[in-house]
């Protein structure tokens, strides 16, 4: 229960003592704060925190039956008093925090100018530096400098260098320039670039682009895919670049997963799908994949596949295909279990 809430209604009403109401409000928090108690101004409304500050300040010490009948008072108050509810937008979403959507909470705060609870700066400063690259070049230099300087030095390294070399420079000798920014400055500086945030976060899938097209592909036909990304070269090169970095195909065994987690994988698959797999292997890229599931597998197996493959003759390459569709499953299966982790696709060169 809100101990405020009593504490605003003696302060609201008339009474025939010679203490005021807002006095005897002022007189139980100036007792709750002598025994260390935690009391929450800072959630009164600003002219009540400057009223009580001077009703504070003006006081004269009362007697032990004043203080007596002014703490029955507010005893009596509280016990009357059923349920409290949240002041305001803040209060209910403070209330509501992890039971409604974030984004009806985001929508809200922006319709109410609402800020963000906490340091707006504490959020910005955990962002991937990716995420600060297009804040920082729609913002003045000045806005800039100050972002830079509120960051952890290892990330405000990393974000330089994500940047061009001439926005950079000009950026790093902003710094010297802040040295007048006030801390209201600062906050509102903060808030501002929090709510762009939300407006940036509201959007309606959890991925990136690259990684739902990647995803799509990688159970497409691989006729589908090369025509795909083949399109995505001529308008794109970039984007097409980030989508082949979130294929994974069966191609890309050899090089995304480490020889101790081939059994891993092919102890999830049956073992006349790894045959056709292997047996439709008509590329060098695919026969090097199937190489080295079998020379990372145990040896007894990997010689009942060979000769079963053998025995089998020709596989119709819709088939190859689509065994080599159920590995690939199994592998995306076992990495969002958190039982196998990918290596990590190649960097391009500078």
């Amino acid at each position: 229960m809100n101990t405020l809430t009593p504490l605003a209604r003696i302060g609201s009403a008339p009474v025939g003592s010679a203490l005021t109401r807002r006095q005897k409000a002022a007189i139980i928090i100036r007792l709750a704060l002598s025994h260390g108690a935690d009391v929450p101004l800072q959630d009164l409304p600003e002219d009540l925190q400057i009223d009580l500050t001077r009703i504070l300040g003006g006081m004269r010490p009362i007697t032990r039956d004043q203080l007596n009948d002014v703490v029955e008072e507010f005893a009596q108050e509280l016990e009357a008093l059923g349920l409290t509810f949240p002041r305001g937008v803040a209060g209910a979403l403070s209330v509501l925090d992890g039971r409604i959507s974030a984004h009806t909470a985001a929508r809200l705060r922006k319709e109410a100018g609402v800020r963000q609870t906490g340091d707006p700066w504490d959020r910005i400063r955990k962002l991937d530096p990716k995420k600060l690259v297009p804040i920082i070049e729609s913002e003045s230099l000045e806005v800039a400098a100050i972002i830079l300087s509120k960051l952890d030095i290892s990330t405000a390294a990393e974000l330089l260098g994500l940047l061009p070399g001439e926005k950079a420079r000009r950026i790093t000798y902003a710094v010297s320039q802040t040295t007048s920014v006030t801390p209201d400055a600062l906050e509102r500086i903060g808030i501002s670039l929090a709510a762009q945030l939300d407006t940036v976060n509201e959007g309606a899938f959890d991925t990136d682009p690259e990684e739902r097209v990647g995803a799509i592909l990688n159970f497409s036909t691989a006729a589908t895919r090369d025509d795909v990304l083949t399109g995505l070269e001529e308008t794109d090169k970039d984007f097409a670049d980030r989508v082949r970095k979130a294929i994974f195909t069966f191609m890309n065994i050899p090089d995304r997963i480490a020889p101790r987690d081939i059994p891993k994988v092919v102890r999830g698959i049956d073992q006349s799908v790894l045959v056709t797999a292997i047996g439709g292997c008509t590329t060098p890229e695919a026969t090097r994949a199937a190489d080295y599931i079998l020379e990372n597998m145990s040896g007894r197996m990997a010689d009942a596949i060979r000769e079963e493959v053998k025995d089998a003759g020709k596989v119709k390459p819709k088939d190859a295909e689509a065994a080599m569709t159920e590995i690939v499953t199994m592998v995306r299966e076992l990495e969002t279990s958190g039982e196998l982790l990918l290596i990590a696709g190649e960097e391009d060169e500078d």
